[in-house]
């Protein structure tokens, strides 16, 4: 689960972590007083799930409240990254020095949690050469002292004071991420501004299967309405934005339709994995899920086993007849019961094909051509 920007800052400052002063609104009129309170320029920023919100014109500079009333309307009535903006965090202009880099996720390989650390924050780290990126591996039955700090501090060519409050800092943000079953804690930038240590940003991902436990820490619905209906049904979804909508029975199989898909110059509407076994029902549902992201095409890709064809036949005329299926559909139908499935598609004037790059290629041609 991914928290917010300002709900991962009041995290970080429960563990003794600088932050700006700040406060989150909702509303143009709350973001000109809490301009007004902060004084000076101040910085209004989107709260979505997503990163790269500068480019993307969500975060506005502002003095005074009534430019702090014109930014923040001006977010609020557009959409960033694809994300519609409901909450903004109004903060204080901080002085820059430096920019850094630090982080603490979960190595899977190692089976450790590894700090990741830079000298150049401020960009994304993958555009970070590998030069400029510190990765120290802990000790879960160590953890982090200050110690580890000074070192990764050396590393990155930190000295003085900075490198006193990083190693400080260091150790909080490592407990936060131990307290919180984090999958991630980002700072991003860390800024040193004079001898203090700021966390300008933040990123916090809790593990899932830890929030049982993890009762002060807000819950934040990710999911879309539709990505809700399908976890409510049991279907693994997700919304890509495209405009060919995908089913496929297993999730490398419905992997492997996207890619293909896009190998001939497609855009996926989604993912859907239905599964084994999910009936005539269960993938009625699912075509019904598929509409709601309003297609140009759908693309259905079946190998049954569990799955069988004439289910997933019958479950597509059922819905088709009753008149619900305004788009072409293009299927390709293999495996358990597969002549039946056939028949049956054929009987209602539905094609079916054998090799999924065929259909593919037919679903990408009907979408391209509107």
């Amino acid at each position: 689960m991914k928290l917010f920007e300002y709900m991962g800052k009041e995290l970080f400052s429960a563990y003794g972590i600088a932050i700006p002063r700040g406060k989150m609104v909702e509303n143009p009129a709350d973001a000109a007083k809490a301009a007004e309170d902060i004084g000076g320029t101040v910085v209004i920023k989107s709260q979505i799930l997503s990163g790269k919100r500068g480019k993307g014109g969500g975060i506005k500079f502002a003095t005074g409240a009534g430019e702090a009333h014109a930014a923040a309307e001006a977010i609020l009535s557009t959409t960033v990254q694809g994300y519609n903006v409901e909450r903004l965090l109004v903060e204080e202009k901080i002085q820059i020095d430096k920019e850094l880099y630090l982080a603490i996720t979960v190595d899977g390989s190692a089976k450790k949690p590894v700090i990741i650390a830079s000298s150049r924050g401020g960009v994304d780290i993958e555009e970070v050469a590998d030069e400029h990126i510190v990765k120290q591996h802990v000790d879960i039955t160590i953890g982090v002292y200050p110690y580890l700090g000074k070192e990764i501090a050396r590393r990155m060519g930190l000295g003085g004071r900075p490198a006193v409050e990083f190693a400080r800092l260091l150790t909080r943000l490592y407990r936060c991420f131990k307290d919180k079953d984090a999958e991630l804690v980002e700072i991003n930038p860390l800024v040193i501004s004079g001898d203090t240590l700021i966390a300008a940003d933040s990123k916090v991902t809790i593990d899932d299967d830890a929030l049982f436990r993890q009762k002060d820490v807000p819950y934040v619905e990710e999911r879309t309405s539709i990505e809700k209906q399908a976890h409510d049904l049991g279907l693994a979804f997700v919304e890509l934005g495209g405009n060919i909508a995908v089913m496929a029975n297993g999730a490398g199989m419905s992997m492997g339709s996207l890619d293909t898909l896009v190998h001939y110059g497609g855009s996926p509407a989604n993912f859907l994995d239905a599964g084994g076994g999910t009936g005539v029902e269960g993938t009625a549902k699912a075509l019904e899920l598929l509409l709601q992201t309003n297609p140009k095409v759908i693309f259905i890709n079946i190998f049954g086993g569990i799955t069988r064809c004439d289910d997933v036949a019958n479950a597509l005329i059922q819905v088709k007849q009753a008149g619900d299926i305004p788009v072409p559909v293009v299927i390709r139908l293999v495996g358990t019961n597969e002549e039946e499935g056939v028949r049956i598609l054929k009987e209602n004037g539905i094609e079916a094909y054998k090799v999924m790059q065929e259909a593919a290629a037919k679903a990408v041609e009907i979408a391209n051509a509107g």
